[in-house]
């Protein structure tokens, strides 16, 4: 399928992905590329990668994939870096979770090999980074979304998405704009929320104790908290508006609640909560 595939960023999505075609035996060569030799290293010794490369040219040259698996801060920059050295026909795909700032950026760097550009967002993650936490199955049944445009080649989107159902995934296909409303409210504002909750109540004078007796609710509903800080600030620059957007209902919503409860409207308060478990039994608990 590949001769020579390149993931720029072996942490958990790119070692996972690196796994994947490693033991399915689908590219002659899987190289890693990223800033921590350390880490590297330790993607080579895990059996994800069959070296490491010197340089990002050393990554790049000749492959005919290339993955950029590093947090969408960085994409500008490294398409700009890998634009001249990409051979004609390199498919280059990336794993960001926001899709309609780097396909615009893309457009600007790549030029005449945005064609091979196929934007990509696995739905899949763990509390734990870096190539350690990585595994094989890490997207198996878990949805994949790629979000072509008009100019994208239908060849480069086939090999692309070849390669996320070989790792067990659904692949859906999205604008990168809805993409990006669409995430805002089910991914990105409630990883907001968990952080700025976490970060609340570490503040208060009694912090030791909250978190001494939180229970279950509290852990699933901060669970997220323990996620990449770096990838989510950067999650929330490139996604802003929709973010802001969401944001500002959720604050609106709040307003009303804090109203609800203050006048003692339980009236209020039992349609926002059976409305609300109706919806996620509905939509989300009959799922899993």
């Amino acid at each position: 399928m590949f001769t020579k595939v390149a993931i720029i960023g072996v942490g958990l999505i790119g070692g996972s992905l690196a796994r994947v075609l490693r033991d399915a035996g689908v590219a002659e060569e899987v190289i890693g590329f990223g800033r921590n030799v350390e880490h590297l290293q330790q993607a080579v010794n895990l059996g994800a990668i069959d070296r490491a490369a010197s340089s990002l040219a050393d990554a790049v040259k000749d492959a005919d994939l290339v993955v950029l698996a590093t947090p969408v801060g960085a994409t500008k920059d490294l398409l700009a870096d890998i634009a001249p050295m990409l051979a004609e026909t390199t498919v280059v795909t990336d794993v960001g979770s926001t899709k309609s700032g780097v396909t615009h950026i893309a457009r600007e760097t790549l030029k005449d090999h945005f064609g091979y550009f196929v934007p990509g967002h696995p739905i899949a993650g763990r509390e734990e980074s870096g190539v350690t936490a990585s595994s094989g199955d890490l997207f198996k049944d878990h949805v994949v979304v790629l979000t072509p445009v008009s100019e994208t080649r239908k060849t480069a989107v086939s090999r692309v998405q070849n390669l996320w159902k070989l790792a067990g995934a659904e692949v859906s296909l999205l604008d990168p704009e809805i993409h990006d409303q669409i995430f805002a409210a089910c991914s990105h504002v409630p990883h907001v929320l968990a952080f700025m909750l976490v970060d609340l109540l570490v503040r208060q004078d009694n912090h030791k104790a909250v978190f001494e007796f939180s229970a279950g609710g509290f852990r699933d509903f901060t669970r997220i908290a323990s996620s990449d800080p770096v990838m989510w600030r950067d999650i929330c620059l490139e996604n802003s508006k929709a973010i802001a957007g969401v944001l500002r209902q959720y604050q609106s919503e709040i307003k009303k609640t804090i109203d609800a409860i203050e006048l003692g409207d339980g009236k209020k308060l039992i349609e926002t909560f059976e409305r609300a478990k109706h919806a996620r039994d509905l939509y989300i608990k009959n799922k899993t």
